[in-house]
């Protein structure tokens, strides 16, 4: 039987981020019928992870929709699985870096009205951790290899520098003057709200259900089963 894949959202007030999740794995299961797929939050939404892996049994793939490496996949996701001691568990990789995550975001700035030779603010939650940026960074540098060679600059909604309208006033003073906002976000939310009302320009959707995103998701679940042939401890897969 193969493990259950529990894609791991962070949870939000805003319930349309629960319903984008629930959305995208419903793309999972049609990609794979036959794999068990289930939805756990680490907090604020239901249901909760702890509670979702108490109802499991056997084996459990704990994939992040998180976009880069952080305190919660680091440090949370390998406590909810050692707390998990029923199940053998591996914790796969965040979902960034990746091409198929570039591949997303510069369709929904395609859908959102980008046009060739407009610079790009990569709007990120942010995090104090410093490898998350480092994540951030490569993701901004993909896409701008992806959209032709424009500057796409890194911006943060919280935790780190620069913000959004920073970075648009930094290209602006550049001479860059058609300026779009790519929404590395997950789900719909606040802190992708507040980064599209800063735009000056184009302001792209959230990566949501993108198509590339769940064939990413079963990507990042194929890597980490792997780790489940290993002696039985939850694992964080490290790229």
């Amino acid at each position: 039987m193969q493990p259950t894949l529990v894609a791991v959202a962070h949870g939000s007030r805003d319930p349309r981020a629960a319903h984008t999740a629930r959305a995208l794995l419903d793309r999972v299961r049609e990609l794979r019928p036959q794999l068990a797929v289930r939805l756990g939050h680490i907090e604020l939404s239901e249901p909760p992870l702890d509670e979702v892996l108490r109802e499991l049994r056997g084996e459990a793939v704990l994939i992040p929709l998180l976009l880069g490496r952080g305190y919660h996949v680091k440090r949370d996701l390998p406590a909810f699985a050692a707390r998990a001691a029923h199940l053998r568990t591996a914790v796969a990789a965040p979902l960034g870096p990746h091409p198929l995550l570039v591949e997303a975001l510069y369709e929904r700035l395609l859908e959102a009205g980008w046009t060739a030779g407009s610079a790009v603010v990569l709007a990120a939650a942010g995090s104090r951790d410093p490898e998350s940026a480092v994540d951030t960074r490569r993701t901004a540098a993909l896409l701008a290899e992806r959209l032709g060679g424009v500057p796409v600059v890194p911006a943060y909604a919280s935790a780190a520098a620069p913000t959004v309208p920073d970075a648009v006033r930094a290209l602006t003073a550049r001479g860059h003057h058609r300026i779009a906002v790519a929404s590395y976000f997950a789900a719909p939310g606040r802190f992708a709200a507040q980064s599209a009302a800063a735009a000056p320009g184009s302001a792209a959707a959230p990566l949501g259900c993108h198509p590339a995103l769940a064939r990413l998701l079963l990507h990042r679940y194929d890597q980490a089963r792997a780790l489940l042939r290993e002696p039985a401890r939850p694992e964080l897969l490290s790229a």
